[in-house]
């Protein structure tokens, strides 16, 4: 007769309980069997598995676990996805019992005097005072403080800062005219005319701010959400930044150092190409609208986190086939 497995101890608790018992087995079945007891839990259909990462248990993987390792047990029809689970637990109670999770992160915030903690519990107080959802002057007044009267709700300020960046653009592709050969300014100047026109019609592109428009035009979600797009040389953000400047006075300012970062540069290569084709055009008709997308549309622009606003050259040059348009061919009736 086979002698029987040493007794181990080992850490159990239930999903969503985050008291824990010490029980000693040494089999799992004889674990399971005791834990279901201690914890009142039915034995058909339980099962155990590694807090964790949510591993379920088999006799053989049973026998490799060191002593004291923390199971979870579950009931029939339960699951568990390791640390997560706890996680996801977290955050419903903070939104379930906001209010009461401010008053005592307060509490606690005026009694530490660790600046580690200071921060995450001040931080945990700013994120939870958001007010996403309101819109209105008088839903929100402190999101507004600091800012024109004349602005009455969320968007239309979020629009303001956007269309204000891209007026800023039109603005420096107006003042490289002096830079501009003299026969050629004047052919300039009527392609920033026409640039500034589209602009117009456009609304300086505020849509890119303002969560109230289409999905198909905005950088962020209806709630308000932007996520960095990542450096000019990568397709993603690697670091996950994220925002909502709709949520609170502080997030509002915050959002002003992100960047809308040009891809191919504005300053290096965008507009001097301009101003070079402009001058040496010799007949043909220049692609304004090929430049108006590099200069102020998404096509070209990327919205970035300020860590991952590349300072450095990027070497990119404008696409050698679209400087010009094409000319129409004729043919000849004979």
């Amino acid at each position: 007769m086979a002698a029987e497995a040493p007794l181990r101890g080992f850490r159990l608790r239930r999903a969503g309980s985050a008291q824990k018992f010490g029980v000693a087995a040494g089999s799992l079945r004889g674990l399971l069997r005791k834990g279901c007891r201690l914890l009142q839990v039915p034995l058909a259909g339980s099962r155990l598995c590694l807090y964790e990462d949510g591993t379920e248990l088999s006799e053989g993987f049973f026998r490799t676990l060191p002593p004291q390792t923390e199971l979870v047990l579950l009931g029939a029809g339960e699951s568990w996805q390791g640390c997560v689970s706890d996680v996801e637990r977290l955050l419903a109670a903070f939104h379930s019992q906001q209010d009461a999770v401010i008053e005592a992160a307060q509490k606690l915030l005026s009694d530490e005097q660790a600046p580690r903690r200071q921060k995450l519990l001040a931080d945990l107080i700013h994120n939870l005072q958001e007010n996403i959802s309101a819109e209105d002057r008088q839903e929100d007044s402190k999101w507004f403080e600091g800012l024109e009267s004349r602005f009455k709700n969320k968007s239309s300020y979020m629009r303001y800062s956007c269309e204000s960046r891209i007026r800023s653009y039109m603005k420096e592709v107006n003042n490289f005219i002096s830079n501009v050969h003299p026969t050629a300014r004047d052919a300039y100047k009527r392609i920033i005319d026409l640039m500034l026109d589209k602009l117009k019609s456009a609304k300086y592109n505020g849509c890119y701010f303002d969560r109230r428009e289409e999905e198909a035009v905005r950088l962020c979600t209806t709630e308000g959400w932007f996520s960095c797009q990542g450096p000019f040389d990568r397709d993603d953000c690697p670091c996950k930044h994220s925002i909502n400047p709709y949520s609170n006075k502080e997030s509002r300012i915050l959002f002003s150092t992100w960047n809308l970062d040009h891809i191919i540069e504005k300053k290096r290569t965008v507009v001097p190409e301009l101003a070079e084709a402009v001058k040496t055009r010799d007949g043909r008709e220049v692609n304004w609208e090929y430049f108006y997308q590099l200069l102020f549309t998404i096509d070209n622009l990327k919205l970035v986190h300020i860590a991952c606003h590349k300072k450095t050259g990027h070497n990119l040059s404008c696409d050698k086939t679209k400087i010009y348009r094409k000319r129409k061919q004729t043919h000849e009736i004979s």
